[in-house]
């Protein structure tokens, strides 16, 4: 009876080993399956370090957190900075190539300063850390740890407006309550008198207990500084530099053209002016500004602080549409015409793509992970120039959109780790439809998308070239394939892409000077092939070559 029952289990082995032995042997490539180590996690070993110099500089790969739907360390159910700290191995190890980590190179938090919302947009005291969240300690803990690995960690500084229960605004609606003009906050906010029209496209209410209006286009309980005054503008300073002088090491500006509402021209000049404040406390340091516009409007901050490329995000945006069997001669030709355009702005100007953030639908959804449009999009965004910012849970196919509930929490939701994480989805939140895998189910799965974002940073920063290098797009013809050369420091390197279905052939004695020698990385279903100068692509398939 033993033997019949073990002849029953060893069959389909069996024939599993006969059906992979006939696919090798016609030619077709094999799932690659890496070693796991003893916490059952695969260990990506095929990215060469050989072309690896160490560089610090802001070209770096970021992440984006919602801090309270990350990790939760204490069981209250929200996300909080030491839940951070517990998962930095999992950000990043401190080894480049150690083949387990995520690699992250940088850390945006979503705002952390006291509020009485999930998302603390709506700022009571910018001078404190939000308790849910933690400590001040716990935030220096979690810089230090960050530093030592060459991370930095950057905060989101919503500044165009507070909360209604911050302390200054108290005090202005006071102010305003009895007419005393010589109260330091009856200027604080935007305000107009009951007598006066209101300005078109902008949105007031009444200050209760008075017949003024302060100004809130956000949200009736975000009111809306004024910048025109010369005491805020110094308190904003010096909230940056209090944080600044903790270690941080810069900002993302929420709404940064809205600072002077309808007047583009106004606000770049307060970003102007504010962020040589900031640089004169810390030359280096590394911002980012969130405007979301099109192109024309984009452009004109560029030339005083880096923002996100939001024309290439979300489910309608360039990245999406290259990364679904589009053509990446477009994606490619883009990305020169931004650098041509921007470079020598400033010393710190960069490429800030991106996917999606907190705001947008989450891009599993619309690319989705089985169609390998996912893993597409990454290679494009990834192994490219500049920063690149990542939304938490990306690399895990997290999905989640507003619905019709319509509320921006679905795009919020909780962390997926299934080790026991207790970190909940928010406030408002009722998505239903999550992914199928935690982290703990993808890092043991050689194909899954977390060990593919994972290697695809180790190949970025085994080619420093690719970050920071001097980029040339290359066109090429008669196909949706395309690439760019990079060069820097006396090194060039080539990266191509395919993102169609079919394997491509790409002669690089054609489009290439110098030719390319050496296949130093690939990434995708299947591996790439180099041979007298010819590159196959495989359907889905990067390569990176020098």
């Amino acid at each position: 009876m033993m033997n019949k029952q073990l002849s029953c289990l060893l069959i389909p082995v069996l024939l599993l080993c006969l059906l992979l032995s006939a696919a090798a042997a016609d030619g077709y490539d094999l799932p690659k399956m890496y070693p796991l180590n003893d916490g059952g996690e695969a260990v990506i070993n095929d990215v060469s370090s050989g072309f690896f110099r160490p560089v610090s500089d802001r070209n770096r790969v970021f992440y984006e957190i919602f801090t309270g739907s990350f990790s939760d360390s204490d069981g209250d159910g929200i996300g909080d900075l030491r839940g951070i700290i517990n998962r930095l191995d999992y950000l990043n190890d401190g080894d480049p190539f150690s083949g387990t980590s995520l690699g992250i190179e940088g850390i945006w938090l979503t705002p952390i300063f006291e509020s009485p919302s999930y998302h603390k947009y709506d700022v009571t005291d910018y001078y404190k850390i939000d308790p849910a969240f933690g400590t001040v300690e716990d935030l220096q803990e979690l810089l230090r740890l960050c530093h030592e690995r060459d991370i930095l960690v950057i905060l989101d500084l919503p500044l165009n407006h507070t909360g209604n229960r911050n302390a200054w605004f108290r005090s202005f609606t006071g102010a305003h309550v009895i007419g005393n003009k010589a109260n330091k906050y009856y200027d604080y906010y935007s305000w107009i008198s009951g007598d006066d029209p209101t300005p078109a496209g902008r949105h007031f209410m009444r200050v209760s207990g008075s017949t003024d209006l302060y100004e809130c286009n956000f949200s009736d309980d975000m009111p809306e500084l004024n910048f025109e005054n010369e005491e805020v503008f110094r308190e904003a300073v010096n909230i940056a530099r209090y944080y600044l002088d903790l270690g941080v090491d810069g900002f993302r500006f929420d709404a940064a053209k809205y600072i002077d509402y309808g007047s583009n021209p106004e606000s770049i000049a307060f970003w102007k002016r504010y962020l040589a404040e900031l640089r004169a406390v810390k030359p280096d340091i590394y911002t980012v500004a969130e405007v979301w516009d099109g192109e024309g409007i984009m452009d004109q901050y560029q030339s005083c602080v880096n923002c996100f490329r939001f024309s290439i995000s979300q489910a309608e945006g360039l990245l999406a549409e290259t990364a679904k069997k589009g053509n990446v001669n477009r994606y490619t030709a883009y990305v020169e015409n931004y650098l041509r355009k921007n470079t020598g702005l400033r010393d710190d100007a960069m490429f800030i793509p991106f996917i999606s953030n907190h705001d947008m639908d989450r891009s599993a959804g619309y690319l989705t992970v089985a169609s390998g449009h996912m893993g597409m999009a990454a290679n494009l965004y990834l192994l490219g120039p500049g920063s690149p910012f990542i939304y938490y849970g990306e690399e895990i196919g997290l999905r989640g959109s507003r619905g019709g509930a319509r509320t921006d929490a679905n795009r919020r939701l909780a962390m997926l780790w299934g080790d026991g994480d207790t970190v909940k989805d928010p406030v408002g939140a009722d998505y239903g439809s999550q992914s199928t895998y935690t982290v703990a189910d993808l890092k043991g799965m050689s194909s899954s998308l977390l060990n593919h974002y994972k290697k695809l940073l180790m190949i970025r920063k085994a080619n420093p070239e690719i970050a920071r290098g001097t980029y040339t797009a290359v066109p090429l013809a008669d196909t949706k394939a395309g690439g760019f050369k990079t060069e820097w420091e006396g090194s060039t390197v080539y990266v191509f892409h395919n993102t169609t279905v079919s394997k491509v052939r790409i002669d690089l004695n054609a489009v290439a000077d110098p030719v390319p020698s050496v296949l130093a990385a690939s990434v995708g279903n299947e591996d790439a092939l180099l041979e007298a100068g010819i590159l196959t692509l495989p359907a889905q398939c990067s390569a990176v070559v020098r």
